[in-house]
């Protein structure tokens, strides 16, 4: 399994660009599939040059309805018009990130629901015998305090997400399993809860942002659920893979709890399972 990060917050390797958003592609002995877009149409530039065949591409995995894992869905369409777009119900509806009094919408562009590629999903879903999606991560142990900045708007008041249109993919090959979120608002730990229901262990492998990341400065509560976060998942026999939303200073206090078992993935960074 070869997993190839064409978009995220850093510069990485080949002169790759960089925004804040997210996309993975993911190659396995049957697929080919996108895991989110980004931002904007960066990713595909990015993919140009890392040789990797957009139009080759069989299913896109939406995690989640913000803009900065969405954004590039217009764009791919028109030249892959014939790949699935797998995206919960939910994840459509208009999502905002208040701060200081005010809310900015993050939602996605209204008419990726009305692609004809889109396929809606509500809960779990197999594709086939090495695709599965999930959703239902609804605990909210050591859950990181920027996510209550995020709103859903309804008959126009702003409420708490819930993340209800959030999907998780597990990708299974050659007696592994890769669980591959994109900003784990529910929390990852309350995620890998909702794994282990599903399906009695733990996964090979992670690759998720943690979305720990705040402009206005980390408070001491803040950190100290970052470490405890950090300490419990050194605790799994799993491999973890990030960036994006995790944050540098929240990634460096989870690698001293860590170690090897955390690794910082930057545009272009590829990944070999």
């Amino acid at each position: 399994m070869r997993i190839i990060n064409l978009i995220e917050n850093t510069k990485g390797c080949r002169d790759c660009l960089f925004e804040h958003g997210l996309s993975f592609y993911a190659e396995t002995g049957k697929h080919r599939i996108l895991v989110d877009t980004g931002a904007s149409d960066a990713f595909i530039r990015n993919a140009a040059r890392l040789e990797v065949d957009l139009k080759q591409v069989d299913m896109v995995i939406l995690s989640h309805g913000h803009y900065d894992h969405a954004g590039g869905i217009p764009a791919f369409h028109r030249i892959n018009p014939g790949a699935v777009i797998y995206m919960h119900r939910l994840a459509g509806e208009a999502y905002y990130h208040e701060k200081a009094g005010s809310c900015r919408y993050i939602g996605i562009d209204p008419g990726i629901s009305e692609l004809p590629a889109a396929e809606l999903t509500d809960g779990e879903k197999r594709i086939d015998d090495g695709i599965f999606l999930f959703g239902g991560a609804r605990g909210r142990k050591l859950w990181p305090s920027g996510n209550r900045e995020l709103k859903v708007q309804r008959e126009g008041k702003y409420y708490q997400d819930e993340f209800l249109h959030e999907q998780y993919l597990v990708l299974s090959e050659g007696g592994k399993r890769v669980l591959l979120s994109g900003c784990a608002h529910n929390g990852i730990l309350n995620i890998l809860d909702r794994y282990r229901e599903i399906f009695g262990s733990e996964p090979d492998a992670v690759v998720s942002g943690f979305h720990m990341q705040k402009k206005s400065g980390y408070t001491r509560e803040d950190l100290s659920v970052i470490r405890e976060i950090g300490t419990e998942l050194q605790k799994r026999n799993t491999v973890f893979y990030t960036g994006h939303c995790t944050g540098e200073i929240p990634y460096q206090i989870m690698k001293e709890c860590m170690g090897e078992k955390l690794v910082y993935v930057h545009s272009g960074d590829e990944i070999f399972l």
